[in-house]
This record gives structure tokens, sequence and C-alpha cells, in this order.
């Protein structure tokens, strides 16, 4: 797989999160990376999500591919970073359950101040080899 970048900004509308997903989709095949498109899609659906949850302006989906690591940023106008809650979250608690999948799948993650907002990533192995993708101990 050779090196790839994808940088799309969408408006905050209830079918960006699709459209996000079915961008990821065509541009993981276009990479030879379908194998991960299942899994990339989840967590760009979960990223976008929160970004339209918690904004009501424009925001960014960034997939990098290279060096065996893809990566996947969405940044957005709201400085709130992302809290992960585990398993036992109740009904009434509906946020928060997208970034345990994040946490759970992704090799990494992570969020860093960008200016006026945020920028929430995540990266997976594209290296092919057994364990490649899974998190680092």
């Amino acid at each position: 797989m050779g090196a790839g970048h994808l940088s799309i900004e969408y408006d905050p509308c209830p079918t960006a999160a699709g459209e996000a997903r079915a961008e990821v989709r065509r541009q993981l095949e276009g990479w030879g990376l379908s194998e991960q498109s299942d899994t990339v899609e989840l967590l760009v659906s979960e990223l976008v999500t929160n970004a339209l949850l918690h904004t009501a302006s424009r925001f960014r989906l960034t997939l990098t591919a290279a060096h065996g690591v893809l990566r996947c940023e969405v940044a957005d106008s709201c400085r709130r970073k992302p809290r992960v809650f585990g398993t036992g979250v109740t009904e009434d608690r509906e946020n928060g359950r997208g970034m345990f999948l994040v946490d759970a799948l992704a090799r990494r993650w992570g969020c860093h101040q960008d200016g006026p907002g945020k920028t929430v990533w995540f990266e997976l192995g594209t290296c092919g080899t057994d364990g490649c993708g899974r998190r680092q101990p």
C-alpha cells in the first residue's frame, strides 16, 4: 500500500455521518485497504456523530495512510474533549459509548486542542501482519 491523503469538510447536517462513511469506504478501496473498511467506517461514524452532537458548525474529516498506519482525524469547533464510558453505562446516559468503541478498536487515539476547537484522532495499522493494527501494550 502506498501513501494517501484525503481531507473533506462537511456541513453539520443529519446526512454527514453517512456521507463520511461512504467517502471513507471509497477511499480505502482506492488505497487497497478495503479489509479494514468496516472498522474504520464504524470509528469514523462515532467521531463524526460526536462532532454533530457537540457543535453546530462545519467539521473536517482527514484520512492519512503512510508507513503502515491509517490515521483518521475529525476536527470541529467544540473544545470539549471526548470521554470514554465503559460498557456499564446506564440507559439514561447516551454520551460516551462511541468513544468506548474507539478506545477498544483503535491502535491509538487521542485529542488535541486545535485553535478554537479540537481534533480527535485514531490510528490503525495497515501492514497486513498478524496483530497489526491492534492496541500496542
